[in-house]
């Protein structure tokens, strides 16, 4: 694709998979591009580079995220309003983290969770595999890590599809089979005070506070209680709507980045037969394949940061207040950093990919959950294929912020 042909606002080429030709060209011409976009944003640069991207991603003095992290542009009255941990930067933002971090930690989830996890995976397997048609997120990705996020946060197993609904229509907000409201009508206005100008996610706030009020002073040990009842660390207790807005991040957090990278991980491995049957003739391969299944799979596409004052990057010269786009999913196919980074390789060694925020105070909280999500999948459900194939045509959401797949129908054969 020629340098003038870029456009990383564009999602109908996101949805059709084109993502990948317009960061090759960036990485090869212009690392750190200025990127237009329609009224009433003003355009972003884009950052593509692996070192580059690593680099804004740690200095927050620099790049700060207390701007907004998606795209759009909040006005300033409105931003404490929406304001999550996402976009808190500093002490206010690690004391925040500290109220759950522990329960993610890798001891932790090994103690408490695994044998847990992967019982639940075993159900998931079965009950899919039951049939020799299904649709791939449907019946496994989507499935299965929202019960896990269930368990987390101590909710009926019934409640599920209600989240799965809601984090379709917070993340695909630019997909019009989601979203409930199109972001360019002029009625997304009322709503510009919710995140994601969603009017559903009311619903979310009124679902999460009812169950922080019902745990308030009990002993519980799920994520609800633990935000419900613990004061940050800074001795100032957590409004009513740094709540909302936690629980709307539990929800989406938990639920997306892990079932995108599950399917489009699936999808890979349908594609490459070789490497399919490596991780069934090896199953200790899963285990140290994982991090090239997710470098490959790059389940979200970008974060933003907004300079706070005038800084050179990559030869150009960015002003306070411009955005600047970290293109997770490019640095993971850098040629600099990753040989032939289009060969999906379960053997390929030291594979330190983006995916999380590697080396940032915004590392996700969830990595290692997500990790061991993955992971088990892939040990339950691999051996018990003896084929597995595409049964129609896979379907992407339309977003350039998170690379979903919304169907992906196949055929299998269990052994």
């Amino acid at each position: 694709m020629d340098l003038d042909e870029v456009d990383l606002a564009d999602y109908d080429r996101f949805q059709r998979n084109e993502a990948w030709e317009q960061f090759d060209t960036l990485r090869r011409e212009d690392p750190v591009h200025w990127n237009p976009e329609a009224a009433p944003n003003r355009g972003f640069w884009a950052v593509t580079k692996y070192r580059d991207i690593w680099a804004v991603d740690r200095d927050t003095e620099t790049f700060t995220s207390e701007q907004f992290v998606n795209l759009e542009e909040v006005d300033d009255d409105l931003r404490d309003i929406r304001r999550s941990i996402l976009e808190t930067d500093g002490r206010r933002h690690l004391v925040l983290r500290q109220l759950i971090t522990r329960e993610f930690s890798p001891r932790n989830l090994m103690r408490n969770y695994e044998s847990f996890l992967r019982e639940l995976t075993r159900q998931t397997v079965d009950e899919a595999l039951s049939a020799n048609e299904f649709d791939f997120v449907e019946k496994i990705s989507a499935d299965f890590p929202i019960q896990v996020l269930a368990r987390l946060l101590d909710v009926p197993r019934e409640d599920t599809g209600r989240l799965i609904a809601w984090g379709n229509e917070m993340v695909g907000n630019t997909d019009p089979e989601y979203i409930a409201v199109p972001l360019d009508s002029p009625e997304s206005e009322k709503y510009k005070h919710l995140p994601f100008r969603s009017p559903t996610t009311q619903d979310v706030f009124d679902y999460g506070r009812a169950l922080r009020d019902r745990r308030r002073g009990g002993d519980g040990t799920d994520l609800i209680s633990q935000l419900a009842n613990k004061l940050p660390a800074d001795g100032v207790p957590m409004s009513d709507k740094d709540f909302d807005n936690y629980f709307l991040l539990l929800v989406i957090a938990g639920n997306e980045t892990t079932r995108h990278a599950i399917s489009n991980s699936m999808l890979a491995l349908i594609e490459r037969p070789d490497q399919l049957r490596l991780l069934q003739q090896d199953p200790s391969l899963i285990a140290s394949g994982l991090e090239e299944l997710l470098r490959w799979a790059s389940p979200v596409y970008h974060f933003r940061r907004t300079a706070t004052r005038d800084t050179s990057l990559g030869g150009k010269t960015i002003k306070a207040g411009d955005k600047v786009v970290m293109w997770f999913a490019s640095g993971n196919r850098d040629e600099d950093v990753f040989e032939d980074p289009y060969r999906l390789d379960v053997r390929r060694p030291n594979v330190d990919h983006l995916t999380f925020g590697k080396g940032s105070p915004h590392l996700c909280m969830g990595n290692a959950l997500a990790r061991m999500e993955v992971r088990l999948m892939f040990e339950e459900l691999l051996p018990r294929l003896a084929s597995i194939e595409l049964n129609g045509e896979v379907a992407r959401v339309r977003s350039n912020f998170v690379n979903g797949i919304k169907r992906f129908p196949v055929t299998v054969q269990p052994r």
